[in-house]
């Protein structure tokens, strides 16, 4: 395999205006910055992708794929039970394997990957079933601690394991005692401490991955909001404010993790750096659309708000503004493009998904 690959780096390609496909949206969240080259470059070993197949997982393996030197391996594991994106993944020179993280015995089986990102977790329709959603969210991180402890694992988790803060705070820091409401918050701090656990134990370096509301076009709190304003439904205020993060900045971060590790493993927050209010998301895609917008609800006085200090002083704020992300979307909507058909439940304050 060639080792002098030069992949186009995204430090030279300007904001798009807009994207016309899923193709060229996806080709974009595939180029990798310079400073995910170099810091890739920095950490020796393959590169395994623990839970690929969900909405983040894809374009986060292609933009591995393009940042490591290609003499690495990029492995992507999950079911596989989507149709198609096995063969897409492996069309763009991606190993995969099929494998359920549920078996212990076929985890121990996988190959020992330097690095790891852990992407697997169960969160729509958790609480139809909450003993699979501890099993998923809780033991499956266990299994993979103790199968990987010699590598480095960046283990995604979510603003969800913070109690809810004053929207007038900065947001949780990482030491922000975790009192989080609902059954699927706490199994979430269950795989926190899975991790923690097994990193005290075996010095396994890593870090925990805290994401708030990564925005694809195709789902996301901010298409959430525009598909109610477009259709002319109301948007309710209550959880009235949100921390998002472009999904190929919240890759890149993810990956940039893998030299930012920690011993033992130590949380970290990433989103956008701003407090967004739902209200003035509404009123804005009704601007952008020329329609009315119906608001229901008074925002409460607390949300799940994250202070991304740490993030912005390890990797710079994410290259995506928030107005670009409005007009992203915005623009994808109104052509009525392909969704993923998976709302965040943004609204929800009672725990319960």
């Amino acid at each position: 395999m060639t080792t002098n690959f030069k992949p186009v780096l995204l430090d030279s390609a300007p904001l798009p205006q807009r994207f016309e496909t899923e193709e060229a949206l996806e080709d974009y969240m595939a180029l990798p910055s310079a400073d995910l080259v170099a810091d890739l470059a920095r950490v020796d070993g393959d590169l395994m992708i623990l839970g690929v197949g969900g909405k983040m997982g894809p374009t986060l393996a292609r933009l591995a794929r393009n940042a490591m030197p290609r003499d690495r391996k990029v492995i992507a594991v999950a079911r596989f039970s989507e149709a198609g994106v096995r063969e897409d993944l492996e069309r763009h020179g991606i190993e995969t394997i099929s494998c359920d993280l549920l078996d212990r015995e076929a985890v121990g089986k996988l190959p020992k990957a330097a690095n790891v990102v852990f992407m697997a977790g169960r969160k729509f329709g958790a609480d139809g079933n909450n003993p699979l959603t501890w099993a998923m969210n809780a033991y499956v991180p266990a299994i993979v601690a103790e199968a990987f402890a010699r590598s480095r694992i960046v283990a995604f988790s979510t603003a969800c394991v913070y109690p809810f803060v004053p929207v007038t705070s900065q947001g949780a820091g990482e030491d922000e005692v975790l009192a989080p409401p609902g059954e699927y918050a706490n199994s979430c701090v269950g795989r926190e401490r899975m991790f923690e656990h097994f990193s005290q134990q075996h010095g396994t370096p890593g870090r925990l991955f805290r994401l708030s509301y990564a925005i694809d076009l195709r789902y996301g709190v901010l298409a959430d909001v525009a598909q109610k304003v477009w259709h002319g439904k109301p948007v309710d205020v209550t959880m009235g404010h949100v921390n998002v993060i472009w999904q190929g900045d919240a890759n890149a971060q993810a990956l940039r993790c893998l030299a930012a590790a920690t011993v033992p493993t130590s949380p970290l927050n990433v989103s956008g750096p701003e407090t967004t209010s739902i209200r003035w998301l509404a009123q804005e895609f009704a601007r952008r659309f020329g329609k009315p917008v119906e608001i229901t609800g008074q925002e409460a006085p607390t949300a799940w708000l994250m202070n991304t200090g740490e993030a912005e002083r390890l990797f710079g704020y994410p290259r995506v503004p928030l107005s670009q992300l409005v007009a992203w979307v915005a623009d994808w909507i109104a052509r009525e493009q392909r969704l993923y058909g998976k709302p965040t439940k943004f609204e929800i304050r009672d725990g319960k998904y």
